[in-house]
């Protein structure tokens, strides 16, 4: 919401027009936009449509959907980016830059044997997709058990409680694909260093 606000700000202040001037072409108050721009409200859709059209803006430029990706859109194989290990013994990898703007999380864990990753999974509004690279592994999707091979694939609401383990003795790796991404992650991945192979 804040960056929102920003945008409508900053887009006004563009146009050299005042907030009372906007106001009045959106429909609303001085008072109610001052809110918006200070993310102390949000608007209805059909606020944010006025205040679009008094801005001569579209309302996906004011949501930012044309923002654009700020790093190479490649990562290398050599470049994946160690987030942490948890107390199971599972390796977490970013495979893509940190972005502010970022919609997806996308991760690989690498389960060595013997190893679980239940505490990486938290419940939050959402959808996941994981793909099993190689080895097998045991997961839990609220009270559904399935054992994954490889090429084998799980996509499911983040609200449901998962548990990955790996009841073997050789490793795992797992993709992990969410949305949005997860804050503890991605707040790491910000000031983590490229590593080559192993943390």
């Amino acid at each position: 919401m804040n960056r929102l606000g920003g945008r409508i700000r900053n887009r006004r202040e563009a146009l050299h027009m005042s907030l009372g001037e906007v106001a009045q072409k959106a429909g609303i108050s001085a008072s109610a936009l001052s809110q918006i721009e200070n993310a102390k409200a949000f608007p209805s859709i059909l606020t944010l449509k006025a205040v679009a059209t008094a801005l001569h803006i579209t309302v996906g430029e004011l949501i930012g959907e044309n923002e654009t990706i700020k790093h190479s859109p490649y990562l290398g194989a050599g470049e994946k980016r160690f987030i942490r290990k948890n107390s199971g013994g599972v390796n977490l990898y970013s495979l893509s830059h940190h972005e502010t703007g970022k919609q997806m999380g996308t991760y690989l864990m690498e389960f060595p044997g013997g190893s679980s990753a239940e505490e990486f999974f938290e419940a939050h509004a959402g959808q996941e997709f994981c793909y099993l690279i190689s080895g097998e592994l045991n997961f839990t999707v609220d009270k559904e058990n399935f054992h994954l091979q490889a090429g084998d694939s799980l996509y499911y609401n983040s609200f449901k409680k998962r548990r990955a383990f790996n009841e073997t003795s050789e490793p795992a790796q797992l993709l992990w694909v969410l949305t949005p991404p997860d804050p503890r992650f991605e707040q790491s991945l910000a000031v983590t260093e490229i590593i080559s192979n192993k943390p």
